[in-house]
């Protein structure tokens, strides 16, 4: 790996710990970090009670270019949704029976922002 590629990927753990030791304080439950699937990628799995709570942990130095929250597309919340469908069916679970949120947790400079419930199956 590249030392591009292993700063980023640094600089990823440091604000995914962050986000996980944020939620973990708000009540929520790990269960798992940098699951990865052929559908793509999940950040955090947690558990709000009986709710399934799949978190993308996004940083930007700046809101130059619109911040981090803005920078989950469409596209990024459909890969997110896949691999979420995914990991459930690894659980013998679907979308249909159990409890699910998106979340996101963008951190842009030293602002925090946790968007609870930030899109769906739907």
């Amino acid at each position: 790996m590249n030392s591009f590629l292993s700063k980023t990927r640094a600089c990823g753990d440091k604000y995914e710990a962050f986000a996980r030791r944020y939620l973990e304080r708000a009540g929520l439950i790990f269960v798992a970090a940098n699951v990865a699937c052929r559908a793509g990628e999940i950040d955090l799995i947690m558990r709000d009670q009986q709710t399934w709570v799949f978190v993308e942990v996004r940083y930007r130095r700046n809101a130059d270019f619109g911040g981090a929250a803005a920078s989950v597309t469409v596209q990024k919340q459909q890969r997110l949704l896949r691999a979420a469908s995914f990991w459930l069916a690894g659980k013998n679970a679907s979308f249909d029976t159990s409890s699910c949120r998106f979340d996101v947790f963008a951190i842009t400079g030293s602002q925090v922002e946790w968007l609870r419930d930030a899109f769906n199956a739907e």
